[in-house]
């Protein structure tokens, strides 16, 4: 399956909020460097200025400025990290990947779960698929086993009708000894096929879903 690498939204260095942040500070401090030298030419000489003032003036000024260009260097680095993930993502690319979620991608009708090994003998969970609306579209039981097992959704809702390809939120949970109802941890399993830099953060899209490149958790098969 084809994929694309793109890098979408990513500001040029120097161009986020410390370039502008820089710029501003460097108008400020030519206004004040302006009004520092008119005053001293018009100042009282029986008055004069007092140099400590105008130099702890001075040195904040400065200080911002340094600042400023720190952070322009982090916006840097920080950039070519995401460049770094961007590119260590193209292998991913049309391999089948597990990840952190609450939604799974439903892909060429199918979806796939990793759900967690029962804490006790004979646990039951239920695995409940809902639209972007909140709607209850199937509601599953299933048995946990001693380890971890997937499930797998044919993209039917409960009353047997095909659903379009997407990401539709998930539940999973499990009712304890006195009847509580609990959330139990799980991973999605999907088909990568893009990446992508936007609003500074790498992602990982497994068709409709995008998740940030963090919550990659491994790699699965098919």
């Amino acid at each position: 399956m084809s994929g694309t690498i793109a890098s979408a939204s990513a500001p040029a260095a120097g161009t986020g909020s410390a370039g502008r942040a820089g710029t501003r500070i460097n108008a400020d401090f030519d206004m004040f460097l302006t009004l520092l030298t008119t005053q001293l030419r018009n100042q009282d000489p029986t008055r004069a200025m007092d140099a400590q003032q105008m130099t702890q003036q001075l040195v904040q000024f400065a200080g911002v400025e340094q600042q400023i260009a720190a952070n322009q260097r982090l916006e840097r680095l920080i950039a070519l990290q995401e460049a770094g993930q961007l590119t260590a993502s193209a292998p991913l690319i049309g391999r089948w990947v597990e990840v952190e979620s609450d939604r799974l991608s439903l892909q060429g009708g199918e979806a796939r779960l990793r759900l967690p090994a029962a804490a006790t003998a004979g646990e039951r969970a239920v695995v409940s698929v809902l639209d972007a609306q909140g709607r209850l579209l199937l509601s599953r039981e299933v048995r946990l086993a001693a380890a971890p097992q997937e499930w797998r959704w044919d993209g039917r809702d409960a009353a047997g009708r095909p659903l379009p390809d997407g990401a539709y939120a998930v539940r999973v949970s499990t009712t304890g000894s006195g009847g509580e109802t609990r959330a139990l941890a799980f991973s999605v399993i999907g088909r990568a096929t893009a990446a992508e830099r936007r609003d500074g953060q790498v992602q990982l899209r497994l068709g409709a879903l995008a998740v940030g490149f963090d919550k990659l958790r491994g790699l699965a098969e098919s």
